[in-house]
């Protein structure tokens, strides 16, 4: 045999080198650090942001949602509405879930029908499947939904629903998702280990309907110090991480060894007010620390001399490092349903004495402000603030931050008075929040289901129900609206501000920001 010439057997050997480092690359780990650990695996469990980012890798919904929060297919090709109360949806085909097994429309029936059935859920998902009162499977790949009254924002919901197989049987415990048994969804990625605390471990689904993602595992660490999270994208032990730092922020964009994302998020940080109760709240006392005979956060005048207390420009340009706007409503500019002519309250504490005198407190209060230290940027310090403006017009105010898990634990039994908590809007829509948030507790209607602080109003309800059958887009913006003011003008709770979502990485890869705040191991990808 000839030997080949000497080009050729270079083209042979950088072919060879190639396709090694191709191999190399295709098995490489990403290890990513989130800001908060999320409570479980199942993704019907709760609604909370970091359980929804991590259960992303592993589940789709019928219809999926780009970084700008805008629907895009998932396991549904195309929805339509047959008539004022169906919705029809034809379902993507040789799509498997990691256990082999097809999906069809039975695994769509099983999802809703499971939802509102999740034991112990702090934040249930329900708010987004009780208005389905009939599932109809058509034929594997087809699916309609029945609702009793118009739901245009059927499909909007959806997104926020991941489907699981009706191979995890008629009750799947969230036990056996947490402990892999049960982990088993149609995403890019399926569950290997998955540790409380500490982290979960992740491992590419190579038979995913959709592009594959470049990573082969994934080491998806919680990480929520901030300072522990920085220093370890720094010592190049993580790839990625979210919720930069605001104190860091600044330096790391001028930093070559740091690539940096960051977009306005549509989490809103805002503080609730415990009206569940109308004799004593237990961390409200009069002046001098004595009980009170009914609870003051009832009375309008109060929240309001609570919220307009609150210098909202200098928490964001102070503690927030400007990587947040102050905020009145739910939603950020620009979005579905905000409304223009709501602004922040202005910063009065003259205002705020005369009102709390005018109800009655001439010498004030004496109040405990709780907050997670650890799920949202600068939490701790952003109660440290609120605390001291308060003291200064005369509500004197002790500070008590709290770790996340214990925090929300207290939360969902009602323990607290005045305390903070966050809300992202995935939707991109106020009806989200309204239902979830304000309205009226009915957990048969899917309603008020993270109404922390049991905040209701009848007429508030009434126009969120119109706004729900409203088909015409530009009346139900108008409901909502409507709606959004009426709970702003009550105080239902109190805003502060939309945050900016920021993400760290080596420079070697990039990200793109996603305004739902979510971390997504498929779409990090080498940098060109």
């Amino acid at each position: 045999m000839r030997p080949q010439p000497a080009r050729f057997r270079r083209a042979a050997i950088l072919a060879a080198l190639f396709a090694s480092i191709a191999s190399t690359l295709q098995a490489q780990t990403l290890t990513l650090a989130v800001s908060a650990a999320p409570i479980s695996v199942d993704p019907h469990f709760s609604v909370l942001t970091p359980n929804v980012s991590l259960a992303s890798h592993s589940y789709d919904a019928l219809i999926n949602r780009d970084a700008q929060s805008k629907p895009v297919p998932g396991l549904a090709l195309s929805w339509k509405m047959l008539d004022e109360t169906t919705w029809e949806f034809k379902l993507r085909p040789s799509v498997k879930f990691h256990n082999g097994d097809n999906f069809t429309a039975e695994d769509v029936a099983h999802t809703i029908a499971r939802v509102p059935k999740v034991v112990n859920s702090p934040g249930s998902f329900a708010i987004y499947t009780r208005p389905f009162i009939d599932v109809t499977v058509v034929d594997p790949l087809t699916v309609r939904l029945k609702t009793a009254t118009m739901h245009p924002l059927a499909p909007v919901d959806l997104r926020e629903v991941k489907i699981i197989p009706r191979a995890t049987g008629p009750a799947p415990a969230t036990e056996d998702f947490n402990n892999g048994k049960l982990a088993i969804g149609t995403g890019p990625y399926r569950l290997v280990s998955f540790r409380p605390g500490d982290r979960a471990e992740l491992e590419r689904n190579d038979a995913y309907w959709g592009p594959k993602p470049h990573w082969q595992r994934i080491a998806y660490r919680f990480i929520s110090n901030d300072g522990a999270r920085t220093a370890a994208l720094l010592a190049g032990d993580v790839t990625i991480i979210e919720a930069v730092p605001t104190t860091d922020a600044a330096r790391l964009r001028n930093d070559p060894r740091v690539r940096i994302a960051e977009t306005l998020s549509s989490r809103l940080v805002y503080l609730w007010l415990d009206r569940s109760r109308t004799g004593p709240t237990p961390f409200v006392q009069g002046p001098n620390g004595e009980t009170l005979d009914k609870n003051p956060l009832n009375d309008l005048r109060v929240r309001q001399a609570l919220s307009m207390a609150i210098n909202r420009a200098a928490i964001t340009e102070r503690v927030m490092e400007n990587a947040a706007i102050p905020s009145a409503q739910f939603l950020p500019p620009g979005s579905f349903s905000y409304v223009p002519s709501l602004k922040p309250p202005t910063f009065d504490p003259q205002m705020a004495k005369k009102l709390l005198a005018d109800a009655g407190y001439p010498n004030g209060l004496r109040v405990t402000l709780h907050g997670p230290n650890d799920r949202y940027v600068n939490d701790g310090k952003i109660i440290q603030a609120v605390g001291q403006m308060w003291t200064r017009i005369g509500v004197q105010t002790q500070v008590e931050p709290i770790t996340f898990p214990n925090f929300i634990s207290r939360a969902m039994k009602l323990e607290f008075s005045t305390f903070l908590l966050g809300w992202g809007t995935s939707s991109g829509e106020a009806s989200n929040p309204l239902r979830a948030l304000v309205a009226t507790v009915n957990p048969e209607r899917g309603r008020g289901s993270s109404n922390r602080g049991r905040y209701s109003n009848p007429a508030l309800d009434a126009l969120i129900e119109k706004a729900m059958v409203t088909a015409d887009d530009v009346a139900r913006e108008k409901l909502l609206q409507d709606a959004t003011r009426m709970t702003i003008e009550d105080v239902a709770f109190i805003p502060l501000h939309n945050q900016m979502n920021i993400w760290g990485m080596s420079p070697k890869v990039t990200y793109t920001a996603r305004q739902d705040e979510e971390t997504h191991a498929m779409s990090v990808r080498l940098a060109p």
